[in-house]
């Protein structure tokens, strides 16, 4: 098994640092604080970290193919283009639910899921924001909507709801945006950590964060576990390939009791991830 040390880049001091995500057309790394409300964008060759207060908590940043970004809000689906606005509201009457991590499959649709505040079980759904403005629910019965994440095929679709303790994997149709037949890809043994985000490579492997774990854990397509990077933080909550090459892993993390807890971290793990899609709304 392979094992490697991350190394910090930011000593941001993040309240709740998440969904990091490489924007090819800028070449700096998004990533969210969330209950801050904050959308970052850091550019690891000035070391630059920019942030933009969206007025209430964001759960996911991406791309947006026409420009700007596209965000998971506590209210719902929004748009950041010079203004902040909701494009799709959630109206789910409940208002201490809020959006939680998120991810564009190829076709541009945008796929994020809920949490109540205090992590009520099965409280949460996933949705999935189509380029017409329609929203779906996916999934529901959801506690804390967490990694989503595709194969390199597209056969699959990886997903985590964090105390199940489990990676899931969903047969799934690109086309449609169909999923179906949820099974587990692995369960995490107690004491490891809680299964957070997650991040797919160009070889098929998942990575997946351990809150309360101080790792990101790269497992195979069959379940394996084949690395682990440790991160000197304790709540690490996702990673993402970034860099020209898409070679470099950065790693986000919560406020916690370590020096540096909340920080922006890096590793050359010696594979590449797979482009982020925008999307396509």
């Amino acid at each position: 098994m392979q094992r490697w040390t991350a190394e910090l880049v930011l000593d941001v001091r993040a309240d709740l640092g998440e969904g990091p995500l490489w924007d090819a057309r800028s070449g700096e790394l998004l990533w969210v604080d969330i209950m801050a409300g904050l959308v970052h964008r850091f550019d690891p060759v000035t070391g630059n970290d920019v942030a933009l207060d969206v007025g209430t908590p964001v759960g996911c940043v991406v791309p947006r193919a026409v420009g700007g970004y596209a965000l998971g809000l506590r209210d719902g689906f929004g748009i950041a283009n010079g203004d902040v606005g909701l494009v799709a509201r959630l109206d789910t009457g409940r208002p201490d639910l809020r959006m939680n991590d998120g991810a564009c499959d190829s076709r541009g649709r945008f796929w994020a899921g809920t949490m109540q505040l205090d992590c009520e079980p099965g409280a949460g759904c996933l949705y999935r924001l189509d380029a017409d403005g329609s929203v779906r629910t996916m999934l529901s019965g959801v506690t804390i909507s967490n990694g989503i994440g595709w194969s390199p095929d597209e056969s699959v679709m990886y997903y985590v709801d964090t105390p199940t303790r489990r990676i899931d994997v969903f047969d799934y149709e690109p086309e449609s945006g169909a999923i179906a037949n949820r099974r587990a890809l692995t369960e995490l043994e107690e004491g490891a950590g809680d299964p957070d985000g997650l991040v797919v490579d160009v070889e098929g492997c998942v990575w997946v964060a351990l809150w309360n774990g101080s790792a990101v854990r790269r497992y195979g397509p069959d379940g394996e576990l084949i690395g682990v990077v440790d991160v000197p933080a304790g709540r690490v909550t996702k990673a993402a390939f970034g860099g020209a090459g898409l070679d470099e892993l950065y790693i986000t993390t919560a406020a916690g009791d370590e020096p540096l807890a909340g920080g922006l971290f890096r590793v050359r793990p010696g594979v590449r991830g797979l482009p982020a899609h925008a999307f396509a709304g």
